[in-house]
């Protein structure tokens, strides 16, 4: 029974992707009105790359933050920490991006798109790593942590030497998954007006009245920084797989 699903499955999606491709070798382009933007295009994608990358590094910070606080034996970082987790995860990136910019850094009276849009990201990529990082932490045996202390380990001790080289292997997948996410994310800051790639796409689109010939260079160029990342995590699947 499995085997025919199995096999139904495979029919419907190799349909699906030779429909797919059919009308991407069909369709009629008009690359010749794209063309002049080309610029415009690549230089979206810089700043993507670059909001990107910046992000990440921030989020990394943020959620490493927050792991500490959720973890800490002092009450309020531990609620406080818990609480801006949720509140994060429980609201809609896009609503987090038009509150952010229209709220708190006009009342800060931030100018830089960019650095807003960089903070944006990474205060909710944060959020997320925030958890994968927690529960790596936690998966980590509580024998292993008393026999740290039986040896006469400092409890932060335990932490550098023990808990953490082992959570780090463990929560490297989702991270690298989180990461790539966080790429795609960026598409949304075009709503502040920030020149990323998606914003470019759209007025490409809006400028030449071709939708699909303008958006197919955006899809690519997503592809072209995520797929790299996702076949890093398979990678980092499979070698924490075989290493349990």
């Amino acid at each position: 029974m499995k085997t025919v699903a199995a096999w139904i499955l495979a029919v419907v999606l190799g349909a699906s992707f030779a429909f797919f491709f059919y009308l991407l070798l069909t369709y009629n382009y008009q690359w010749a009105q794209i063309l002049p933007y080309r610029g415009n295009l690549l230089k979206g994608w810089g700043v993507t790359v670059a909001v990107s990358a910046s992000a990440l590094v921030l989020s990394a910070v943020i959620g490493a933050a927050l792991t500490a606080g959720q973890l800490s034996p002092v009450w309020p970082a531990r609620w406080l920490s818990r609480l801006y987790v949720e509140l994060i995860r429980g609201t809609p990136l896009l609503v987090q991006i038009l509150i952010g910019y229209y709220l708190v850094a006009n009342a800060l009276q931030m100018e830089s798109k960019f650095f807003i849009g960089v903070c944006l990201l990474a205060a909710f990529a944060g959020a997320y790593l925030s958890e994968i990082f927690r529960g790596g932490i936690e998966s980590i045996a509580k024998s292993q942590i008393d026999s740290a202390r039986a040896i006469g380990l400092t409890g932060s001790q335990t932490y550098r030497y023990v808990v953490i080289p082992q959570a780090v292997r463990r929560v490297l997948p989702a991270t690298a998954g989180q990461f790539a996410n966080l790429i795609k994310d960026s598409s949304l800051l075009y709503v502040i007006g920030l020149g990323e790639f998606t914003m470019q796409a759209r007025e490409t689109n809006a400028n030449t009245f071709s939708t699909f010939a303008a958006y197919l260079p955006l899809a690519i160029g997503y592809l072209v920084l995520t797929l790299p990342i996702s076949y890093w995590t398979r990678r980092l699947e499979e070698r924490f797989r075989y290493e349990t």
